[in-house]
């Protein structure tokens, strides 16, 4: 497979600061410090198939950033600018945009926060949750995924994401995590997430090992 070139935009980073003007590291980032023995595999068979795997994963993450633009923007109810993509990759955002269309179809969907960064003064990290929305008078954050499969350290991400919205005065009914692949082979998934405190715990933990690693390193 030959990677099309990524867009700009996929290879933006945020940078979280406190209110004191510390910077801090988001979620994602924190989140590496855990082991991912699906991703060895994954990047293993690659490997044998003699694909680059960084390329592959550069392509596969332009098109979820790009399906995640058009969700929300779809929610925010304006037009997506495409100009900077493939054509392959606006397919491929497009049919996971579709089984989310399919998903909201029934559904009173009334966005609160939509991709808006977010930090922790409480325990010092930062994250841009997808979405906080009313949906059908529940208040609910929506974890979107454009991967082939959800993975144990996604539920810890979203809550995560929960202790950032509930620092900015909202505490979510139900955490939802919604898988929309961008190609029928990938499927869909609606995963509800609970034990939350606990997920969140082992995210602490996480970031207590992130921040004592970078104090190592000088």
């Amino acid at each position: 497979m030959k990677a099309e070139p990524i867009p700009k935009r996929a290879k933006a980073h945020t940078m979280y600061t406190l209110a004191d003007g510390t910077v801090v590291p988001g979620v994602t980032t924190v989140l590496q410090v855990l082991s991912k023995p699906a991703l060895v595999t994954w990047a293993n068979k690659l490997g044998l198939a003699g694909i680059d795997s960084t390329k592959f994963m550069d392509e596969k993450a332009a098109i979820g950033d790009l399906a995640h633009q058009m969700i929300a923007d779809y929610l925010r109810g304006v037009q997506t600018d495409t100009s900077e993509y493939s054509k392959q990759q606006i397919d491929q955002a497009e049919n996971a945009v579709l089984s989310f269309l399919e998903w909201a179809k029934y559904k009173r969907i009334s966005p609160i926060f939509l991709e808006e960064p977010m930090v922790s003064e409480q325990y010092r990290f930062g994250g841009t949750p997808d979405c906080l929305a009313l949906i059908n008078g529940e208040l609910t954050l929506l974890d979107i995924k454009t991967s082939a499969a959800i993975f144990p350290e996604m539920l810890i991400q979203i809550a995560a994401y929960r202790q950032l919205v509930i620092e900015r005065g909202h505490t979510p009914y139900k955490l939802i995590i919604l898988r929309v692949g961008r190609t029928a082979d990938e499927g869909f998934e609606e995963r509800l997430v609970n034990h939350v405190d606990k997920r969140l715990e082992i995210f602490l933990h996480a970031l207590a090992i992130y921040n004592l690693q970078k104090e190592l390193r000088g």
